[in-house]
């Protein structure tokens, strides 16, 4: 089992967070939120480690409070 990773792992963060909010652009809120969902599953299939994804929940779950 690999143990997720919190700290930064991104090349180039700046323009992944352009680009995902340009996939938002001209979208409603509907909408946006199915992206999101969307994109969290293919994300999610992408890791394909339940262990990972449940440490990846228990995270943006602790941001929450």
């Amino acid at each position: 089992m690999a143990d997720l990773i919190l700290t930064p792992n991104i090349d180039n963060a700046d323009d992944f967070y352009a680009d995902l909010l340009a996939a938002h652009d001209g979208i409603d809120k509907v909408d946006s939120d199915a992206l999101n969902a969307r994109l969290v599953l293919v994300l999610a299939n992408h890791i394909g480690d339940n262990a990972v994804l449940v440490q990846a929940i228990n995270a943006a779950r602790l941001k929450m409070t």
